[in-house]
């Protein structure tokens, strides 16, 4: 349920670009990621803070670009927030020497340090993968090339959780075993 509910405003807002344009399409995203920050506060009781960073990049940029009438701002968003992203997990990681993945999920996932290491330096490279390649699809392509790879784009970031699943799998305790 959770799945369908992260994906539905990028789906609806494709479905409005198809039937619309890039501004229509905007403003339904916007709404979209209202009523899907809202459903996610009610089904969990509180926000990660990566949809509260969401919700406030969708409706600030998505005013930009509706009230410039400038399709730039909306297009550019997905670059910022993963060299946001990036930028934060590199400072933490390597000038504050936090692992900000180990500080959110650590109570949930029992990992050993190193593991722990390895994937936030992983996740900082998709991060700057991610928004390198929103960067160039956006200068590079037309709006409807840049609308069709938001869609299909998504192959990457269920690629690299899978991945992420793959990695972490293998120092979970198993089922009936003691673990060490």
């Amino acid at each position: 349920m959770k799945f369908i509910i992260d994906f539905f405003p990028i789906l609806l807002f494709f479905g409005a670009y198809k039937m619309a344009d890039i501004y229509t399409a905007t403003a339904v995203l916007m709404g979209a990621t209202v009523v899907q920050t809202g459903l996610l506060y009610k089904m969990e009781g509180k926000l990660q803070t990566m949809h509260k960073i969401t919700l406030v990049l969708v409706l600030g940029f998505g005013a930009l670009t509706l009230g410039l009438h400038d399709e730039r701002f909306i297009k550019w968003k997905p670059t910022l927030l993963y060299s946001g992203l990036a930028l934060a997990l590199a400072v933490a990681h390597y000038v504050l020497k936090k692992n900000f993945l180990h500080m959110l999920l650590g109570t949930q996932l029992q990992l050993p340090t190193e593991v722990w290491t390895r994937l936030n330096v992983s996740w900082i490279l998709y991060c700057v993968f991610m928004a390198s390649i929103n960067a160039y699809v956006a200068h590079y392509f037309s709006t409807e090339d840049w609308v069709n790879f938001k869609l299909w784009g998504y192959v990457f970031p269920v690629l690299f959780i899978v991945g992420q699943g793959l990695y972490v799998s293998r120092y979970l305790p198993k089922d009936g075993a003691d673990s060490e």
